[in-house]
């Protein structure tokens, strides 16, 4: 059993590209940006509502940017969820009305200022998980001496995955796996081999939930318990993960190739010179084998 001082963190990303989300209501007009955050706050608030010493903070991962949208600058008490949560006079907690209208107006502020210039649907998600360690790094330095504390992010992914964040990505799930935080994803749409290859390495559960209107069935369901209550329950059986790296060259996936003996950039096809680095590699070429003379008879 966990300490009843033991602080449990939860960092959920939310994929909020305004072109996926777009194209999304064209298809399902029944599941949107809007049906997709209540499951997100019903997950908060019930993470938040189980133990005092529970913690969430929620980051919007944009096309062109990543927003705090719980706690945000605007809350002036800079906690996130360590009080003792007290109720209101409409009956529901104060602390998760707070989280539901800042989440609610941040993320109307962050729509009303996009500004779509193309049509790529490339989520910035390196970034946000980035931003995420870097927050959970920031709690830990906080702590009571003597306190621990158990911190996750949970991953919900809409747009397909860009290949350009490659590195970057690999560079974040390595980060999190040396500081034990465990990385889950919740795919709505195309796989994802990234977040497969992090839930796999850091021990998260990958899922792809077959119906996206049942969003919030799935997060209470598969996500809203930790790592210690997970092996109680029947979870569904893990993916597939699919370890093929990005090339550097064209961004496919690739299954053989060559690797900068340097700085460890792939490629599909060779290249004397690294474009990474620009390391020039010595090139053992095949020796020439001369010609022998012929000696010329001498006449008799």
């Amino acid at each position: 059993m966990a300490s009843e001082d033991e602080l449990n963190l939860l960092v959920i990303v939310v994929d909020v590209n305004p072109i996926w989300w777009g194209q999304q209501g064209q298809r399902e007009p029944e599941f949107t940006l809007c049906k997709c955050l209540d499951a997100v706050m019903v997950m908060g608030n019930s993470h938040m509502a189980m133990t005092r010493t529970n913690r969430l903070a929620v980051i919007a991962s944009h096309c062109q940017d990543s927003h705090f949208l719980y706690p945000s600058k605007t809350w002036k008490s800079g906690d996130s969820g360590g009080d003792e949560i007290s109720s209101s006079r409409d009956g529901k907690y104060e602390l998760l009305a707070v989280a539901n209208n800042l989440i609610a107006e941040e993320i109307r502020n962050i729509m009303a200022k996009t500004e779509v210039t193309g049509n790529s649907t490339d989520t910035l998600l390196a970034g946000s998980l980035a931003k995420a360690l870097c927050y959970i790094h920031r709690v830990s330095k906080e702590l009571e001496v003597g306190q621990e504390m158990k911190s996750r992010i949970l991953v919900i992914k809409a747009a397909d995955d860009c290949a350009l964040q490659y590195m970057n990505f690999m560079n974040v799930i390595f980060a999190a796996q040396k500081q034990n935080i465990l990385i889950d994803a919740c795919v709505l749409d195309s796989d994802s081999g990234l977040l497969q290859q992090a839930c796999d390495i850091t021990g998260g559960l990958y899922l792809k939930i077959p119906q996206k209107v049942a969003l919030a069935q799935y997060l209470l369901w598969v996500f809203l318990p930790d790592s210690e209550q997970r092996s109680q329950l029947v979870l569904p059986p893990p993916a597939h993960v699919d370890y093929r790296a990005a090339c550097f060259c064209h961004r496919n996936l690739i299954e053989i190739g060559y690797v900068c003996s340097v700085c460890l950039s792939i490629f599909c096809n060779f290249s004397p010179i690294c474009t990474t680095c620009e390391t020039a590699f010595k090139i053992q070429l095949p020796q020439m084998v001369k010609p022998k003379k012929k000696k010329l008879k001498q006449a008799a």
